[in-house]
């Protein structure tokens, strides 16, 4: 506006827009009631008796991520264990690892500049892949019912293909030579052990 003065014409044009706050990004502890206890007090005896007010103490209502965490791999693991005492096998890894990955997920769609936590998902995706490929080929229905309870889409990896260059089959090519001289000098090697063997042999009989 010509009548304000040049030092109000200069902040104005540094004032930068509001920040637009992000949204929400949705989470796969939201299907967890607020009602549920936690991890710790949801087998003991002796919670049926206490008053509300401490069961909404110590329900996931004001529970931390970590204790909804605990509640949630709990139930994957429910999902996929083989007994009530199976605590180790490739199934529960599998349940364990995919709560971990979909924690990671969350936090990187908040935090896409932390590389530190996007490492650990990476390894835990590839050792989870690992796994789920040694269920498929040993045990196959095992494998279809992990997927199908825990909401995995499994994808094979890709064939190593390696480029072919001019230096690589040269490479590839000396080394064929290299190895089939080692084996003739090898062969002799052994025709030599085997003559003298005979050679005793008849000498003995002798």
């Amino acid at each position: 506006h010509p009548a304000c003065s040049p030092v109000l014409q200069a902040a104005r044009g540094y004032a930068r827009p509001a920040p637009k706050k992000k949204k929400d990004t949705p989470s796969h502890l939201d299907d967890l009631p607020p009602t549920l206890l936690k991890k710790d007090y949801a087998n003991l005896p002796i919670m049926s008796s206490v008053d509300d007010v401490v069961k909404r103490v110590l329900s996931l209502e004001m529970a931390s991520q970590k204790e909804k965490m605990k509640v949630k791999t709990q139930q994957l693991v429910e999902k996929v264990r083989r007994s009530p005492n199976d605590n180790g096998s490739f199934e529960v890894q599998v349940a364990i690892l995919t709560a971990k990955i979909r924690t990671l997920e969350e936090h990187l769609q908040r935090h896409p500049k932390d590389k530190s936590n996007r490492r650990l998902m990476l390894l835990a995706v590839d050792r989870r892949r690992k796994m789920l490929g040694y269920l498929r080929r040993v045990n196959f229905s095992t494998f279809e019912n992990t997927c199908r309870q825990l909401e995995i889409q499994y994808s094979p990896p890709q064939p190593y293909s390696r480029r072919l260059t001019k230096r690589w089959l040269v490479k590839k090519a000396l080394c064929i030579k290299v190895f089939k001289e080692k084996q003739k000098l090898k062969a002799a090697v052994r025709l030599k052990q085997r003559r003298e063997r005979q050679a005793r042999a008849r000498a003995a009989r002798e």
